[in-house]
């Protein structure tokens, strides 16, 4: 089973839920997919979904996952982490409208830089990247939660060396 989770706030992402669909379609996905797809207006066709679910079920989803697809927030993306779970993280853009600013571009080329994340960009790259993880060939490095701050000191890291 894949979880795809967007979070719960105010901010479609259809056209994330359209490519799976499309995917779905393409056989490019066999797997079963569990959707919470948040405040998006698409409903999807091919996959089972919710608009929101506890935080026992996010839980519960992601361990049952074999591989989680998470907008750009680090919450989420750290949650999927910790439970040893691959992840694609799809940025949520403004130019769709899909969030008040490009902050999710950071925190992905973050993740993303350092081999904990497959980051997609544009929703044309997300078959590639399910493609990677289902074929082994994703070269995702495990990780290893020992400190606390961790994620923060990771993405400070990065803007600071790549966005002077």
């Amino acid at each position: 089973m894949i979880f795809v989770t967007v979070g719960s706030r105010n901010y479609p992402f259809d056209r994330l839920f359209i490519e799976l669909d499309k995917l779905v379609e393409e056989k490019v996905i066999k797997d079963k997919i569990f959707a919470q797809i948040g405040t998006s207006s698409y409903k999807p066709k091919n996959y089972e979904y919710k608009d929101f679910i506890s935080q026992e079920e996010f839980t519960n989803y992601i361990k049952k996952s074999k591989f989680v697809i998470s907008h750009g927030a680090s919450g989420s993306i750290m949650k999927a982490l910790n439970e040893n779970k691959k992840v694609i993280a799809v940025t949520r853009l403004e130019k769709y409208g899909e969030h008040i600013n490009d902050h999710q571009v950071q925190n992905n080329e973050a993740f993303g830089a350092n081999g904990y994340v497959l980051p997609v960009f544009e929703i044309t790259e997300l078959k590639d990247a399910i493609i990677k993880i289902q074929e082994g060939k994703d070269n995702l490095k495990k990780w290893e939660n020992k400190d606390p701050l961790a994620i923060v000191k990771l993405i400070d890291d990065f803007i600071t060396k790549n966005w002077k």
